[in-house]
């Protein structure tokens, strides 16, 4: 009997614990919400759907589809030139990084030359890259380079001959250092070289040009 009134004791804390949670979680959410309505009020109610980076991206990174989402934003809240199409910023390379839920604003990307020259079928991707891991520093645009992962003991050729299409190094500027290297890469190998990149280091070789005759 005893223990009968023990499990039912057990029962009824642990309800009363859940219904706890519950109501401290529906409070929560209705301060959130209250807060919102007080923002929207002192504010103005006026929003507008706006693009917002839907992960965080880093200085160099060329936008793509997939990183751009939209949101409802109060107007007076928007950066200058915050960007209403992810058609205007798709394709295009940011001079700086963007947190997760932050608004793009035209300003990420001004001095960025025109869109960059993606081979057909190829998707460029940005990797981190200091001035020892690219040659020096020395990668440019049009550059062909062996791309090697390395991680503990093991160093792997991970791409060939892969084609360079911009750097974070200012042309002949030899004060700058690299921090990153833009790849035209084959999309299935897109997700392999961004897990390479965050769990590896990765170095970048140039191969010397083909002689024609080859060697004697």
């Amino acid at each position: 009997m005893r223990s009968k009134k023990t499990a039912a004791a057990g029962i009824a804390c642990g309800l009363a614990c859940a219904l706890s949670v519950f109501a401290y979680t529906q409070a929560v959410n209705d301060e959130a919400q209250q807060a919102r309505a007080d923002a929207l009020a002192r504010y103005g109610g006026e929003q507008v759907e706006v693009c917002v980076a839907a992960r965080d991206l880093a200085a160099g990174e060329v936008v793509s589809a997939d990183a751009v989402s939209t949101r409802s934003w109060i107007v007076d809240f928007l950066p200058r030139d915050a960007v209403r199409s992810a058609d205007e910023v798709v394709g295009k390379q940011l001079n700086s990084s963007v947190l997760e839920g932050e608004p793009l604003s035209l300003q990420r990307f001004e001095g960025e030359a025109d869109a960059l020259d993606v081979p057909d079928g190829m998707a460029a991707l940005s990797v981190p890259a200091g001035d020892v891991q690219s040659v020096g520093g020395q990668l440019a645009a049009g550059s062909r380079v062996d791309v090697y992962t390395t991680g503990g003991a093991a160093t792997s050729l991970l791409l060939s001959n892969a084609l360079v299409l911009a750097t974070s190094r200012e042309d002949g500027g030899s004060s700058s250092s690299a921090s990153w290297v833009t790849l035209a890469v084959d999309p299935a190998r897109v997700q392999e070289l961004v897990d390479a990149s965050q769990r590896t280091e990765l170095y970048f070789a140039m191969p010397a040009p083909a002689q024609e005759g080859g060697s004697s």
